[in-house]
């Protein structure tokens, strides 16, 4: 090990064998947040494995950017394979570049553009459902939306439905507890305790339950529609003619699944309870609404124009952003003047970054005027990454804002949701991103 190497500094709080784990487990988004205060470049042992975190913009964009050829996939996503397999979030390299060709096409603009219909006459549909004073829990009404939502432009109805069920059974449990399970010691996936259990079978359940929905969609010979098994069934790479092999259209799909659901969903659920505790931003989106879409479906041509929800949605991805990312160093690279090998593993929060007081004034308050153009062109690229940087930004960026615009401007225009009475506020959970425990709110009528 060289001198360089073991004068990183390394976080306060660790204990023998289990290293910083049990902090990381107990408060997880603290941690986190708190490792600025060691430096950009901050070691945290995970059982007896090293793990350098990068806690600057700076330090993030030399990982994702500057040298993301050094980089490939790390720990946190080998952890995760035997659940997702080798979709986009997980591949690398030749096999990463390769799907990436094939799945671009789902997103394109005009692909979108068919999606935001769905999307409009669900979140209509959902609006429409709601009566005044009902009491819900939107943090799982938005989920159930996300999900159902998601797919509806994944699978044909009569085929996926056993397909959509199987998702909003199991991905609730997968998400409650994977963070956890992918940033700890392996061992730990022996223990036989109910979180082990579940996670195992709920896995098991919907990787089998999508086998069934591609083997039923060949046997059917349906791979002409515009749904996205079909496309992924049909697609072929333009340089060597292959198709994507079953198991490799599963994992996509299950990618797609965990990407397209909790970022919409929670984003959702935050937005609700950040605009509820703010009536001044809520009135100013509310007169926005009325004036670009009026009493009509919201449409993707509205989605651009509706700037003021645009600024929300901005805002609460930073305040409760991505938790935790890795990458894993496939040659000796120097950060920040120190010298990792081969080997190292390297984290960042997205989450902590973008609550940096360095980075933002007043980092922790819901300040959507912090996204107009013209404090916005005061703030560097590499300042706020929502979707990730480089390579591996998120491809699904698009559907998601289009879906929570679509959303917030056909309920909100409806509906006033407040918090209950007597109801604690919602804290942030750790799982793919900063999720809300739960958000219990009563619907009120616009109008009123």
């Amino acid at each position: 090990m060289s001198v360089r190497l073991q004068s990183v500094p390394r976080a306060p709080g660790g204990v023998p064998l289990l290293g910083h784990a049990l902090k990381l487990w107990r408060d997880p988004l603290g941690f986190l947040g708190s490792l600025r205060e060691s430096g950009d470049l901050v070691r945290v042992d995970l059982g007896t494995m090293p793990m350098y975190v990068a806690t600057s913009a700076r330090m993030v964009n030399e990982v994702t950017v500057r040298q993301a050829r050094s980089f490939e996939k790390g720990r946190l996503y080998d952890r995760v394979r035997p659940l997702v397999g080798n979709g986009l979030a997980t591949a690398d390299g030749d096999i990463h570049r390769r799907h990436r060709r094939l799945v671009q096409p789902l997103f394109h603009h005009q692909r979108i553009a068919g999606y935001a219909d769905i999307m409009s006459d669900r979140a209509l549909a959902l609006a429409t459902s709601w009566t005044p004073g009902q009491r819900i829990a939107v943090e799982q009404v938005m989920g159930e939306f996300a999900i159902e939502t998601l797919a509806a432009t994944m699978f044909s109805t009569d085929i996926g439905r056993p397909a959509v069920e199987a998702v909003r059974r199991h991905l609730p449990v997968i998400l409650k507890n994977m963070l956890i399970r992918a940033a700890s010691p392996r061992f730990l996936d022996r223990l036989p305790v109910r979180a082990n259990r579940d996670f195992d079978a709920a896995s098991a359940g919907m990787r089998q339950v999508i086998d069934d929905v591609i083997t039923a969609t060949r046997r059917a010979g349906r791979t002409d529609r515009s749904d996205l098994l079909s496309v992924l069934l049909a697609a072929r790479d333009a340089d060597t003619g292959e198709a994507l092999t079953d198991t490799e259209v599963r994992d996509e799909l299950v990618t797609i699944l965990f990407a397209g659901t909790e970022t919409t969903a929670s984003t959702l659920s935050w937005a609700f309870h950040e605009l509820a505790r703010h009536p001044e931003v809520e009135r100013e989106v509310v007169d926005e609404i009325d004036r670009v879409v009026g009493s009509r479906p919201v449409t993707m041509e509205d989605v651009p124009r509706l700037t003021a929800i645009r600024r929300v949605l901005d805002e609460v991805i930073r305040l409760y952003g991505v938790t935790l990312l890795m990458r894993r160093a496939t040659a000796d690279v120097e950060l920040g003047g120190f010298s990792l090998p081969a080997g190292s593993e390297v984290a960042f929060s997205l989450y902590a970054l973008h609550r940096d007081p360095g980075l933002f004034e007043e980092p922790d308050r819901f300040d959507p005027d912090r996204w107009l153009p013209e404090r916005r062109a005061a703030l560097g690229r590499e300042e706020f990454v929502p979707f990730g940087s480089g390579n591996r930004k998120c491809i699904g960026d698009a559907f998601a804002w289009t879906e929570a615009t679509i959303v917030l401007a056909t309920v909100l225009r409806r509906w006033k949701l407040r918090p209950q009475d007597g109801q604690p506020a919602p804290r942030a959970a750790a799982s793919a991103m900063a999720h809300p425990d739960r958000v219990p709110m009563t619907v009120l009528p616009r109008d009123a």
